[in-house]
């Protein structure tokens, strides 16, 4: 997960969960000496991220827990699998259950549909990215998921490179000055959105170094590709869905980024089922 503060992550989290009261339907309603053994399990089939976040709730909160994980992420699993088993004080795994839940239905959920689409253009040479359409504040976490499902990292954020897009040319006044623009500042990585084929000569004359083509149809991205020959990668973005992801692969173009990764995934369908410990247990 990188630079990624998961302690951090889990304190705000739980905090936000706990309020100043605290979990005040585990407090009084189970002693305070109980223990749980639990069972983390899919109910559908599902690629699998975010586990170790999971298990870093319970530990917050029970450091004694014994986590034991069953399947790792980025493994892909049949409904009915067990994902991980928990023992230790009910009270703290009631209070961490619904935060670690709802971090690996969301983050499995996005490796899921990450590797539909990554399944769907096997054999042809594309790579799929994700984009910068996450949720606020967990940028890392999605696209640690969608590396789970098989795609790579596009931009991190506005830092790593430059990306010029319509607007910015609009106030720039061309294509050609606003690369210009960002050579002259000394940008390595110069990214240029072309929705025309008659943009791509400029484009790259004035020293971008990778196009993405917007909005294209499949045979005006095969005219593209061979317009570029090869000079920089090319890649395909705007409204790829899972039914026609397949024909813009073929078009051969190097890259193809997907919002809907982490914009769209639905929850992965995990749950967590807990059992007292019997005595001598």
């Amino acid at each position: 997960m990188g630079d990624f503060d998961v302690d951090a992550f889990v304190h705000a989290t739980l905090a936000e969960d706990l309020g100043e009261a605290g979990d005040v339907t585990s407090a009084a309603v189970i002693p305070e000496d109980a223990l749980f053994d639990g069972v983390m399990d899919s109910r559908d089939a599902i690629v699998v991220a975010g586990l170790e976040i999971a298990a870093a709730f319970f530990r917050a909160l029970d450091p004694d827990v014994v986590v034991e994980p069953l399947v790792a992420d980025g493994d892909k699993v049949a409904a009915g699998t067990d994902l991980m088993r928990l023992s230790g004080k009910a009270r703290a795994l009631l209070t961490a259950e619904r935060s670690a839940l709802n971090t690996v239905q969301h983050l499995s959920g996005i490796a899921t549909l990450t590797r539909s689409y990554v399944d769907r253009i096997a054999g042809t040479g594309a790579v799929l990215l994700d984009t910068r359409k996450t949720i606020p504040g967990l940028r890392l976490l999605e696209k640690y998921a969608t590396r789970m499902g098989g795609a790579q990292n596009h931009r991190m954020g506005l830092w790593d490179a430059a990306m010029i897009k319509d607007n910015h040319v609009a106030v720039a006044g061309s294509v050609e000055e606003a690369v210009r623009r960002a050579v002259a500042a000394g940008i390595g990585e110069i990214i240029v959105e072309v929705d025309r084929i008659d943009q791509i000569e400029p484009a790259l004359g004035a020293g971008a170094t990778h196009l993405l083509l917007d909005n294209m149809d499949p045979p005006t991205l095969r005219g593209a590709v061979t317009l570029v020959r090869g000079r920089v990668p090319t890649e395909a973005s705007g409204g790829v869905r899972l039914e026609t992801i397949r024909a813009i692969a073929e078009t051969g173009v190097t890259y193809i980024s997907v919002g809907r990764l982490t914009q769209s995934a639905p929850a992965a369908d995990i749950g967590l089922d807990f059992a007292p410990r019997l005595p001598g247990a």
